[in-house]
Formats: C-alpha cells, structure tokens, sequence
C-alpha cells in the first residue's frame, strides 16, 4: 500500500512538474524571460514548443536575438519531430507560426520556408476546420503577406473573425490564442483606419485576458498619441 501510494505521489509531482498552455500565456503576458526559460525546461512535446515559441517573442521584444534565434530552432525542432510521429492540426498550426517568424527576422528564409508553411496550413485546414488556432495563423500570416501573393490585410481580418467565432467553441486541452485574435482583428482595422474599432477589439481582448500584455500596450499607446 505504501509502495502504491509513493509511485502515485511521484506521478503526480512529475505531472505538476509540467508545463501547461495557461503558465506559459501567463509568464508571455508578464514578458518574464526567466519564467519562459523554466517552463521551456519544464516541459515536453506540444508544450515545449510552445513555450519556446513564446520565449522567442518575448525575446525578440526586448531586443535578445541570440535567444529568439535559440528558441524558434528549439520549438521548430520539436514540432517537426512531433509531426513525424503523428499529424495535428495544432502541432502544424504553431510550426506554420514558427516559420513565420523566422521569415520575418531573416526575409532571406521566405523560399525555404513560405512554401511549408502554405503546405502546413492548408494540411491543417484539412485536418480539423473548424480549429481556431489554424485559422489565427493563418491571419497572422495574410497580415504579413501582401495581397498580390493570396494575402493582405482584408483577408487577416476575416480570418481573425473567423478565428474568434471558432474560439467560441468549449477547449479543454490547447486553448491558447482567443485574446491574440481580436489582437490581430484590431491591428487588421488600424491599418485599415479604423482606429475605434482597433481600440474596440484590443478591449474585448483584455476582457477575455485582463493580464495580456500586448493589447494593454496598444490601448496605452493610443492614450497617449490622445
């Protein structure tokens, strides 16, 4: 009996010892380098990627290059190796995301990686349509891709509101995301001069995720330009 309840106390400290979707978001939003770190040690498979995902941005935020190159490499890594053993629309949906980002840090990527992660993407449409994290990356990605070349800007917003019809859905497991697309609808508005609008979804973004950091920062920047 107490053998049995040992080996439960062990698995149950290594289960907690994980990383999960929401300690990521939350350390992301704080932009806590040191956090991010932690849990990308602490974690494996989906969440290692992500977490290294997220450390990427943050980093690249603050200007530390070496560790954003360091955490895409990472997160990209462990994505395609995930990818060999079994398809997921969101292990695909993050690596078409990781690509993207590695694009936009070093434009001289795009033709080594803008076809996979079209490929990626559309394998992932396939796979589960109705998944609002495909169709997030997908904004994200039509939002940095122009027009003549299937994306633009009026194309990003549709996607994000798609997005965020689709995130109305109940999650249980990797919900991440649903704050970023009105994020992501916002700044689609914004380029499109709709500044109310942009300022309207950077709202419903915190009302989903007080503590997101990014809309905070765009709402701030409008109150001072105001």
């Amino acid at each position: 009996m107490k053998t049995l309840l040992l080996i439960t106390s062990l698995t149950l400290a290594s289960h907690n010892a994980f990383a999960d979707i929401n300690e990521i978001d939350n350390a992301a939003n704080t932009m806590d380098v040191t956090q991010l770190t932690q849990l990308s040690e602490n974690s494996h498979d989906y969440e290692h990627a992500y977490a290294n995902y997220r450390l990427a941005v943050t980093a690249n935020i603050i200007g530390q290059r070496p560790l954003t190159a360091k955490s895409l490499t990472q997160a990209q890594d462990t994505l395609e190796a995930l990818l060999t053993q079994q398809a997921s629309a969101d292990s695909q949906a993050l690596l078409a995301a990781v690509y993207g980002m590695q694009i936009a840090l070093d434009n001289s990527k795009g033709a080594e990686y803008g076809m996979k992660t079209a490929l990626l993407l559309q394998q992932a449409t396939k796979l589960a349509p109705n998944n609002p994290r495909v169709s997030l990356v997908k904004a994200i990605n039509a939002f940095y891709t122009p027009s003549v070349f299937g994306g633009g800007i009026n194309k990003a917003q549709t996607l994000a509101t798609k997005a965020i019809t689709q995130y109305e859905q109940p999650c249980e497991t990797i919900c991440w995301g649903h704050s970023e697309a009105y994020t992501w609808r916002g700044l689609a508005k914004q380029e499109q001069g709709d500044l109310a609008g942009a300022m309207q979804d950077w709202q419903l973004a915190l009302d989903i995720d007080p503590q997101y950091g990014w809309a905070k920062f765009l709402l701030s920047q409008q109150a001072v330009k105001q």
